[in-house]
């Protein structure tokens, strides 16, 4: 059950057939704020949305025509399942997925018009892995494992022999891990042509069982696999990839929900990219200083993008209130002809944006001739909100900043 970085050349053939080859871009803002070289490998843009397809590509192949001929079956959070369904599609083969409950949305939609069946399993990609391997016993479909599994390895490491052509100064690559699989791959292709550079694996610390279980040599369970980087929930890593990393893996950290929001608002505004939590906790480790640059040029691989809009857009403006450009405020008016108007009247005059005005009139203690009003305002930064505060405390109004 071994893979070399032998294996990984030889699926590059296949994983070209399907996959394309992302490009490499530079960012003078993330850069800047690390005080070294720092270019991302924007598997987002890939096909489907992520590195996954890679893995696939590989996995069908080696599977043949007869190992695929009553169809296939996998059980993701979604990435996967995209690739799986498109890659079935392109060659005509009956598709399943078994996906949580909670799975994103637009992620179980893109699988479903690609061509394959969806069912809800568990909570846990770990507990849909089960349903799954009961599906392929019962229906004779060959399971297709996200991570823990040879050729799924050694497809995903063609993202690093892309890395060595593109990236001449290469020194450290900043990779998520959920399963393992991508960063097995991608250590096991660059530590064969290149064994100083660096592999420096991310998790997010809602689900991190990677320190421990590269600790004890075994895979451990994580308690939990809530956070916003649900493309790299898996609570319990695979064995394989495992068993590479803990050779081949230079250092290992986590990244809290906070920092990888803010990382997936600064790509969407700084690069205009739509980058996923679990692509994200790279850049966010690199922000945050658990991941330092180097000489030479440090890689941070974006490994997806397939995020719900709904979760974006309210990071989006979390990001805002953060930077002081949105300020959302409660203060109180009296309750008669007039009051609100005085109110926006004074907000008009510091030149703010009006987004939203919301009446509050249960439980705020008020008097019975007064309401309470939230204010949801666009303003031009920090200095800009201090003023607008300013003059509402001037005109008698005592508002409370709401975060």
């Amino acid at each position: 059950m071994s893979v070399t970085a032998r294996d990984v050349k030889a699926a590059r053939a296949a994983v070209e057939t399907v996959a394309r080859r992302t490009p490499m871009l530079s960012t003078r803002t993330f850069s800047e704020r690390t005080g070294g070289i720092v270019s991302l490998k924007a598997e987002n843009l890939q096909r489907t949305g992520s590195f996954k397809v890679r893995g696939v590509a590989s996995k069908l192949e080696s599977l043949g025509e007869r190992g695929c001929a009553n169809g296939v079956i996998a059980a993701s959070a979604g990435n996967h399942a995209q690739a799986l369904a498109a890659g079935a599609a392109a060659r005509g083969v009956h598709c399943e997925v078994v996906v949580p409950v909670d799975a994103p949305m637009a992620k179980i939609e893109a699988a479903r018009r690609y061509g394959a069946i969806v069912h809800e399993g568990g909570r846990t990609v770990d507990e849909c892995i089960v349903e799954a391997l009961e599906r392929a016993e019962t229906n004779g479909l060959a399971f297709v494992h996200p991570f823990d599994d040879p050729a799924i390895v050694a497809g995903q490491g063609s993202l690093g022999l892309e890395l060595l052509e593109d990236v001449p100064d290469l020194a450290q690559v900043v990779i998520p891990i959920g399963g393992g699989g991508l960063a097995a791959g991608t250590a096991l292709a660059i530590k064969d042509a290149k064994p100083h550079v660096k592999i420096i694996g991310v998790q997010a610390a809602a689900c991190a069982p990677y320190p421990e279980s590269m600790q004890a040599g075994t895979p451990v369970e994580a308690k939990t696999a809530l956070t916003i980087a649900d493309g790299i929930a898996v609570k319990r890593p695979g064995g394989i990839p495992l068993a590479i990393l803990r050779t081949h893996l230079d250092d290992l950290v986590v990244v809290n929900e906070e920092a990888t929001a803010e990382a997936m608002a600064l790509l969407l505004e700084r690069c205009k990219l739509v980058v996923e939590g679990a692509g994200a906790v790279g850049v966010a480790a690199l922000l945050g200083g658990q991941v330092e640059t180097t000489d030479g040029t440090t890689v941070a691989v974006l490994s997806g993008g397939n995020v719900d809009a709904g979760l974006l857009a309210a990071i989006a403006r979390r990001h805002e209130t953060e930077a002081g450009r949105r300020l959302v405020a409660l203060t109180r008016i009296p309750d008669r002809p007039g009051g609100l108007a005085t109110l926006l009247a004074a907000v008009a005059g510091t030149g703010a944006n009006i987004v939203d005005v919301s009446h509050v009139r249960e439980g705020l203690g008020l008097h019975v001739r007064e309401t309470a009003v939230e204010l949801v305002l666009e303003t031009r930064g920090r200095d800009h909100a201090e003023t607008v505060l300013g003059k509402l405390q001037e005109e008698g109004y005592e508002a409370q900043v709401l975060s």
